[in-house]
């Protein structure tokens, strides 16, 4: 799972439409037109084909724009603003982590939704995946804590999965 498919993903679950998708990238710092956007949200070509693909819009275009991890952050960073406003003394963006994508997705989500750490097991659950408080708090923990831990595209997967069925009803 790239960095386009959480983008597409998240967008689906929380149906983000277009001109809120320019304007999250424009809070983020990234300037982009509405046409950029479709863009990024094409899959990739070398995508993998067993995924679940029902929320992909299939596009063979070669104007696919990649999302790296600067772009997803800032994206997030983004997210944040638009959904919880700036922080008071805060100008500009917030300086961006070395910090792998979809740990980055799950804390900012987080973050923006206002999601207590029982909201996050139970949208785990909604996708049918039990996950122990002390995993998820090792998923939420900062980049070289003992207690980190990776979260790998299964986790990234059923809380995006999670997301569109709490909120999508």
């Amino acid at each position: 799972m790239d960095n386009n498919d959480i983008l597409i993903r998240l967008r689906y679950a929380l149906d983000i439409k277009n001109n809120d998708m320019v304007e999250i990238f424009k809070l983020g710092g990234i300037q982009l037109t509405k046409e950029d956007v479709q863009k990024v949200l094409t899959k990739s070509p070398e995508r993998d084909e067993d995924a679940d693909d029902s929320i992909f819009t299939e596009s063979a275009n070669e104007d696919h724009i990649p999302v790296d991890n600067a772009m997803l952050e800032s994206f997030l960073n983004g997210f944040i603003i638009h959904k919880r406003g700036r922080q008071e003394g805060q100008t500009g963006t917030p300086p961006l982590t070395n910090e792998p994508s979809k740990n980055l997705l799950l804390k900012k989500v987080k973050i923006a939704l206002q999601l207590t750490s029982e909201d996050m097991l139970e949208i785990m659950q909604l996708a049918g995946v039990t996950v122990s408080k002390s995993e998820m708090s090792g998923l939420l923990r900062k980049q070289g804590h003992k207690n980190y831990s990776l979260c790998g595209d299964r986790y990234a997967r059923n809380f995006l999965k999670g997301l569109a069925i709490k909120y999508r009803k």
